[in-house]
């Protein structure tokens, strides 16, 4: 899961979202150095991760673009996902995604002072290109794509991966929709006991 799956299983608590939001950023214990809520954002987000990573049809995914991007595959369908959380938003959500970004980047902006380095350095150019309503499209997630090709220096050749998206676009979508459904049933799990 992508950006916009992990913000979206926070709930409603903006702390939990913050930690969501930094988890990358944020090395193994060091989310100890945070507040209680947004440790729980950080613990979230990696047990989504896990849980997606281990989830039979994410696997199911990541394998028919295996052949043409190796390690790379599990990024493309974090992306591809949040492409489908973003297409079918108003059945997951009363908000409009327009509204609902824009929430988001306003949560996010107010605290990035307290974000790690690399949190912060996203964040403007996320709020900028407006990446949460971006995934939407496949123009969206084609831009995405290239833009993360370029950090790999060309070497992933991810800015090529929405031919498969296209190509297999009904199993991808198929795949999404029985991991978002578990993932949603285990963020609030979590939430709920923590």
């Amino acid at each position: 899961m992508n950006y916009l799956a992990h913000l979206y299983l926070s709930g409603k608590n903006e702390d939990v979202l913050i930690g969501n939001f930094i988890a990358d950023s944020v090395k193994g214990s060091k989310y100890k150095d945070y507040s209680t809520d947004i440790q729980r954002g950080i613990v979230l987000h990696r047990q989504i991760d896990t849980h997606t990573d281990a989830h039979p049809n994410f696997r199911t995914s990541t394998k028919r673009l295996h052949k043409n991007y190796g390690h790379y595959s599990g990024v493309i369908v974090d992306i591809f996902f949040d492409h489908f959380l973003a297409k079918n938003w108003k059945h997951y959500s009363s908000i409009s995604l327009a509204d609902y970004a824009q929430e988001c980047y306003a949560i996010l902006n107010k605290n990035i002072q307290m974000m790690p380095e690399k949190a912060q350095y996203i964040l403007p150019y996320m709020t900028k290109g407006n990446w949460l309503l971006s995934y939407a499209s496949i123009e969206g997630v084609s831009s995405v794509l290239s833009g993360m090709n370029r950090r790999t220096n060309g070497r992933s050749g991810m800015d090529k991966a929405t031919f498969e998206l296209q190509q297999y676009y009904s199993e991808f979508e198929a795949d999404f929709k029985i991991v978002f459904k578990d993932l949603k049933q285990i963020s609030a799990t979590f939430l709920n006991q923590h």
